[in-house]
């Protein structure tokens, strides 16, 4: 008789603020198996032979350069990962696919082209597409015949992309056919000087927000010239003139006013592929800082052996170790969310959506996160270089530059961060997410005499897991208390809201890398892991200061007299850590990666 296999618990979207997970449900790098690794290798090789050597070639974009090296992406399978058998892809896995992405993350500006054609150039045919439209456009795809764009961005119309003023009419030719004239004007549009297929937002009478497929090759389309950028030189980045193109009805993507959904959809998708992206990104910057402290001589040493070179190096992989962690926690969470779908009848695309949707939260956060990790590592590895790095001659100056835009794509960090607290507070009003519950322990334990006690738990992470509850605590009494105060006009409060989403960053990345590394630990001992316990226990010790910080701004934004006393004694309570020597941990680390000179976790 076959033994049923333990079936994970799988968190919804935003619960780990609530809920606790034990680390054999949590899905890491450490579990990807030898098929995915040998996918990855795939990636690498493409990188080390194809773009590495061309990377300023690519910046300077030479024609025909990019599009040539998609072509090859395409051949070895790379443009159809994702995309299912049936339409010409490979059809592999979520985690594998975020594998891949990680990879193919740190090609620099061509991760852009490239992502821009598998992301949001693909998913919206993929994810709303008619039959007909998949058949006659996702072979294509998969393959690199054909380069996609997405076209959504208008002069007018940034982060509140739903006022655009692109116009779509409904018009008939001589022979009685229907078509829709498309008239309008979009911006900082990726792919656009060699893509064959816009996806193109537009107002049908100027009022129904919807989505077309535009041959790109169609008269009256005029590309303005290639924007002069800080960084990504080398993606193609023009204005698109519609100036009364016909677009055949039968090319409307998806229902007619509707083209929020897929807007939306695919940027929870892209949010989280950017936050995986930028994770091989920021490892690429770091190895070449920690080969550069080591090859850099001064006082008749490596500078890799000072101190204060080594808190640095140790820092960017504390960060890339949580980044990961959080990464494949999230991947995995959005697998199971799928497969669990798939088994119920679901249809997969439409199964890949509703998780998508499911866990947007964490998709927000993985943006910021990923983002700001990559801004850290590139900086603080430019900082290494000195001078040089300053340099267009070292490769760094490229790696920080190229960096900035991630901050602002899929919808900038300040924008997500809002989200991310309305998104969740969307979920509790509608019966998803119970916050009451625990939000109104919170504030009865507020009122309660501290409990001091010593825990019963005296395994290696009691001392974390204590800290994470009483995170979460935190985050509860400061979102409680200001839903109470500011009702429905919450929203207009950003600089609280934006404080509580960098509390819910902290937790979810600390956890992350705890329940990681337990994990670790009981497969191969903690003497095994003891660099890992390092980077944990560091983490922490600096991330319940930072949540102490967030949380203190928060409050006292909107609190005054006894309650601001009463709430910031418990925040104090809340964020309580044991002393750790963070410098001891930092010089340990540091040692570690300086000796491997590559990031080793």
């Amino acid at each position: 008789m076959e033994v049923a296999e333990k079936v994970k618990k799988i968190l919804n979207g935003g619960e780990f603020l609530v809920s606790e997970s034990a680390a054999q449900e949590v899905f890491t790098p450490e579990d990807l198996n030898e098929e995915q690794l040998m996918f990855a290798n795939m990636a690498k090789e493409y990188l080390e032979k194809h773009i590495w050597p061309n990377v300023i070639r690519i910046d300077k974009q030479e024609p025909g350069l990019t599009v040539q090296l998609m072509d090859i992406a395409g051949e070895l399978g790379l443009l159809g990962a994702a995309i299912p058998e049936e339409y010409g892809g490979m059809g592999i896995d979520l985690n594998t696919e975020t594998l891949l992405t990680e990879v193919l993350g740190a090609s620099h500006s061509f991760g852009v082209s490239l992502a821009a054609h598998t992301g949001i150039g693909t998913l919206p045919v993929l994810y709303f597409g008619t039959a007909e439209q998949k058949q006659q456009y996702l072979p294509k795809l998969a393959t690199g015949e054909i380069k996609a764009a997405y076209c959504l961005t208008e002069p007018g119309s940034g982060s509140d992309a739903l006022a655009a003023r692109t116009k779509a009419t409904l018009q008939t030719d001589e022979n009685g056919q229907e078509y829709y004239l498309l008239e309008g004007q979009k911006m900082w549009i990726t792919n656009s000087g060699f893509a064959n297929l816009f996806t193109v937002f537009a107002k049908i009478d100027g009022k129904l927000f919807t989505g077309f497929l535009v041959d790109a090759n169609s008269p009256n389309i005029r590309l303005g010239n290639e924007e002069d950028k800080m960084g990504i030189k080398g993606s193609s980045t023009r204005q698109v003139f519609f100036e009364g193109v016909k677009v055949p009805k039968e090319n409307v993507l998806g229902k007619i006013g509707e083209g929020h959904k897929i807007a939306f959809n695919v940027l929870n998708i892209g949010r989280f592929k950017l936050g995986v992206m930028v994770c091989g990104g920021a490892k690429r910057a770091f190895e070449m800082a920690i080969k550069y402290a080591n090859e850099r001589q001064q006082f008749g040493q490596s500078i890799s052996n000072f101190g204060a070179i080594k808190h640095k190096l140790a820092e960017q992989a504390i960060r890339i170790f949580a980044l990961e962690s959080v990464n494949y926690r999230v991947s995995d969470l959005l697998h199971q969310k799928i497969a669990s779908l798939v088994t119920q009848g679901t249809d997969e695309i439409q199964a890949k959506l509703i998780a998508a949707e499911e866990y947007a939260i964490e998709c927000s956060i993985l943006k910021v996160f990923g983002s700001e990790v990559l801004d850290f590592v590139v900086d603080e590895a430019v900082q290494i270089y000195g001078g040089n790095g300053f340099s267009e001659e070292y490769p760094i100056a490229r790696a920080y530059r190229d960096s900035r835009i991630n901050r602002i794509f899929e919808g900038t960090n300040e924008i997500n961060r809002l989200l991310t607290v309305d998104m969740l507070l969307k979920k509790a009003m509608r019966g998803e997410l119970d916050l009451m519950t625990p939000a109104m322990a919170v504030q009865k334990e507020l009122m309660s005499i501290p409990d001091f006690g010593a825990d019963d738990d005296d395994t290696v992470f009691a001392a974390e897991k204590k800290a994470l509850r009483n995170a979460k605590k935190a985050v509860l009494m400061i979102a409680g208390f200001a839903v109470q105060k500011f009702m429905q006009k919450l929203a207009k409060e950003q600089e609280i809201i934006m404080s509580v989403t960098d509390m819910l960053i902290e937790i979810l990345a600390c956890e992350s890398a705890m329940l990681r590394t337990e994990k670790l630990i009981n497969l191969q001992g903690e003497q095994a892991c003891e660099t890992q316990l390092d980077m944990v226990r560091t983490l922490f010790s600096d991330g319940m200061e930072r949540i102490n910080l967030h949380g203190k701004h928060a409050i006292c934004a909107f609190t005054e007299g006894d309650e601001q006393q009463m709430m910031l004694m418990g925040l104090k309570r809340f964020t309580k850590y044991q002393p750790y020597n963070t410098v001891a941990a930092r010089r340990r680390i540091a040692d570690k990666v300086i000796a491997a000179e590559k990031y080793c976790f």
